[in-house]
Formats: C-alpha cells, structure tokens, sequence
C-alpha cells in the first residue's frame, strides 16, 4: 500500500489521555470540551466521540451549524452553541437537543419564541466580544425567570471568558459573574452551571473552575500560554501533519530554491520535495525563518518559500528517498517539530496552526 501523499494523523488515544487527566486535574467540576472549528482542525466529529468516550460532560462549539453537524454524525452528548447570527435556526438546534449560550435579550426572545430551549446566559464581564452588556442583564434575567416560570425556556448556566489579560483583571471579570448570579437568584433564577474559565484558567486557577470548565487547545495536547509546561501535565500532541517526499533532487551551490530565489544552496545538497503548501495550512510567514521537517527521525530545514502545494526541504547528504514520511508536525517526543515550534518560526500561535489544516488534508484516526 502506497504512503499518502499528505496526511493528518488524529492519535485518538492521546486524545482520550488527555481528557482523563484534564478530569482529574479539574474535578469536581465538569468538564466541557471544545470541538468548534472542525475540533480545532483534527475532525470535529473523531474527537467528540473520543472525548465522550473519555469521561467529557458536554461538547462545546461556536455555533448551531456546528453543533448540527455533530447530530448528524450520530454524536449523542450533550452540546452548548454560543455565537449566533441574526438568522441562526433555534427551531432546529432546540429540535436536535442543542443548548444554547444567549448573549442578549434579543437572542432570549427568539429562543423563547420556539419553546423549551435550554439556555445559558453568557455574560460580558470584561471582554468585550458578545454577552449580555451589564446594564441589560437586571431586566434580563427578570425577563428570563418570567419565561422559565412560563416554559417557555429552560435555565441550565451563566457563562463568560476571561481575557487572560492578568490575574487581577481575570479576577475582576470572575467578581462580575458572581455578582450577575446574585442579581439572577434575586430574580428568581436557579444559576445552574457556572462557568468561565477556559484551559489556561482551569489549569492554573482552581477559583476559576466554579461548577464546570471549557477545555479547548489543551485536550489536543498544545499549550494555551507559553507559561504552561503541557508535557509535565502528561499532555500529548493529537495530530500530526505529514506528507510523503515525492522528488528528491542533488543540486550544486548557488542553485536558486522556489519563488523568487529568497534561497540559494549554500553548497552542494540534496533537496526533497513535500507535497504540503498553504493551502493545507502551512503558514507561509514561516518562510525563511528556520522551519524544520523530520524525515527518517532527523531535522531538516524547510528552504525556500512555502507554496500553495509544496515546501522544499534541504537534507544534505542524508539518504532520503521519494515516498519516505516527512512529518511537519506532531509530538516532540517523536523527533519531529511541535505545532508550538511552527507558531514561533511563523509569528503566531499553536491554536491557529492546527486549525488552518486545509480540507484537503485527510484526518486519519490512529490508536
């Protein structure tokens, strides 16, 4: 059987690792995890059942399209959607069992208008991206109780994030969500499930757990913040990107290397072929600025720009041949570069390198 031309490896037993010491780590609270943006790009629908099998309490995504498409691919747990156009279809999240994070009253009056949506509110405690603005959360929540009462809604948690700005401001927002629980039981209100801290806060900040957590980067083994050691916790990379070397060419010095000629041998070396560009998610920023690629278990260094569909890889005098795996990025205890590494050669961070993985790239689950 031939080597892929280009692949993703999604270790699922990693993932399931990962989830079971996050539990232990935050226990007693729940544990919600993150699987928005295609499961941060390792295939949203692989990781949901493997994080559920692994003890999960709930599924979190962006918004209701994501939350149908785990329906649809028999995913059964519970899922919380939080970020909604103006024409997001409540009638079919309710249908399907979604839960849904209200950012405004305007949002609590179409889910009332369809019947027995569950709710949590998200409340604007200090980021300043959706949730209920302070000044509009008094009438809301009396406006909530009154719908609750009517079973027209059902109340199941009050919700923000954190900016991770600092400890102090970070403490400042948790005092505005317990001052917005205070205002929601004068109103009437069960509370239900408290809940802002996302990965870095849940793991360094026990105050922060409240009555459940949101786990996202960390269940898929990469850091949230440089500060956090993810390999001391036990935490291990799930995917890994790979391509298979399809040319491999000897060259003299001076010899010009991809667009532009940004780079020229300095000597006589052989140059490999790896059929992964930018549009399968490889930045283009880290062109030129000292990104590697394991091959055979060695480092060699990416040269020239990153391609729509390519990168040129220069591996000396080292015996590469067309059809060997050359790994981009994976788990550093393998040899091969971390996402982590490929977010510092490109300006970036770890997040935003695995899910830029493009379509094209298969998910393949292993373990």
């Amino acid at each position: 059987m031939s080597a892929p031309l280009r692949e993703a490896r999604i270790d699922l037993e990693a993932l399931r690792g990962n989830v079971r010491i996050l539990r232990g780590i935050v226990a007693p609270a729940q544990l919600l995890v993150v699987v928005k943006a295609d499961g941060y790009g390792h295939g949203a629908g692989l990781v949901a059942r493997a994080a559920v099998e692994a003890g999960a309490d709930r599924l979190g995504v962006a918004d209701v399209d994501e939350a149908l498409a785990l329906r649809a691919a028999g995913v059964e747990a519970p899922i919380l959607a939080w970020l909604h156009g103006p024409d997001a279809d409540f009638h079919a999240a309710v249908a399907a069992g979604v839960e849904l994070g209200l950012s405004s009253p305007e949002q609590l009056e179409r889910a009332a208008a369809v019947g027995g949506a569950v709710v949590h509110v998200k409340l604007d405690t200090g980021l300043s991206r959706n949730g209920v603005a302070p000044e509009e959360w008094p009438a809301m929540a009396s406006r909530l109780a009154e719908l609750a009462v009517a079973g027209r809604v059902r109340p199941a948690g009050m919700m923000s994030h954190l900016s991770n700005a600092d400890e102090a401001e970070d403490a400042a927002q948790l005092a505005r969500l317990l001052d917005a629980e205070r205002v929601a039981v004068a109103a009437g209100l069960d509370p239900g499930l408290r809940h802002i801290a996302a990965s870095e806060a849940a793991i360094t900040r026990p105050e922060m757990r409240l009555d459940m957590v949101r786990i996202g980067i960390t269940m898929y083994g990469l850091a949230p913040d440089a500060r956090i050691d993810v390999a001391a916790l036990g935490l291990r990379p799930v995917m890994e990107l790979a391509g298979s070397v399809i040319a491999v060419r000897r060259v003299e010095a001076g010899t010009g290397v991809s667009y532009g000629y940004d780079h020229r041998a300095e000597r006589a070396t052989t140059l490999a072929l790896v059929p992964l560009g930018y549009a399968d998610g490889v930045p283009r920023q880290a062109s030129g600025r000292g990104a590697e690629v394991a091959i055979g278990g060695r480092r060699h260094p990416v040269v020239g720009r990153v391609a729509m569909d390519q990168i040129v890889v220069d591996v000396g005098d080292a015996e590469v041949r067309v059809g060997d795996r050359a790994v981009l990025w994976g788990d550093p205890a393998t040899g091969a570069p971390s996402a982590e590494e490929w977010a510092g050669w490109a300006g970036t961070i770890g997040y935003e390198i695995v899910t830029r993985v493009g379509p094209r790239v298969p998910r393949a689950a292993v373990g």
